[in-house]
């Protein structure tokens, strides 16, 4: 009998759930959002999309996995920028997410759940934090050890100033993107903090 091409297959089809998962957490958070709808828009029984994701958990896990995947993509993280670069890095990737509301939205309003102890993306969105700040600190330490950044420059402070920046300019322009250019504050907010710490 041969095989059916109708329908995707393994990867295709966990990329496929991916997808359509991401926008259901986006547009309905994690409570809101069902197995079994999100099954029936992938054209799956609830046990079919169960083979591939465990629980809903084990879902939202996968989608968010997925989003960091293509913000370290954009990030070019891979090659450790040091000093001002790993700045200019993150203003390249607010403009690239001016592109992709759904995975804006989708950060943001899981992020805001996730301030529960008990939701299942908190641990998530802690070691994330640790983990974003904690790259840009030692980014911004090479950049002051190699003279392009002033010394004594709080480089933790900073980091976590930058993040609450961008996930600050996140939420205003989704409330409100047609008054909100989060690509343009953001870049003259970078180009501010590198004024202030170039050596």
């Amino acid at each position: 009998m041969a095989e059916r091409r109708s329908r995707p297959r393994g990867a295709a089809r966990r990329e496929m759930i991916l997808d359509v998962a991401l926008k259901s957490f986006a547009e309905n958070g994690f409570h809101g959002s069902s197995i079994a709808d999100i099954a029936a828009l992938c054209g799956l029984s609830q046990p079919g999309l169960l083979h591939h994701f465990p629980s809903k958990a084990a879902l939202l896990a996968a989608v968010l996995e997925y989003r960091d995947r293509i913000d370290a993509q954009r990030l070019e993280w891979s090659d450790a920028p040091r000093g001002l670069d790993a700045l200019r890095r993150l203003a390249r990737l607010v403009d690239h997410n001016a592109h992709v509301p759904g995975l804006v939205q989708l950060f943001t309003v899981v992020t805001g759940e996730s301030v529960t102890a008990d939701h299942p993306a908190h641990q998530w969105a802690t070691t994330r934090y640790h983990r974003l700040e904690a790259d840009l600190a030692q980014a911004l330490s090479l950049g002051v050890a190699d003279g392009a950044i002033l010394p004594g420059t709080d480089t933790r402070g900073l980091a976590r100033q930058v993040f609450a920046m961008m996930d600050g300019l996140q939420l205003q322009w989704l409330l409100d993107p047609d008054n909100v250019d989060m690509p343009g504050l953001f870049r003259s907010y970078i180009e501010t903090v590198i004024a202030a710490i170039a050596a």
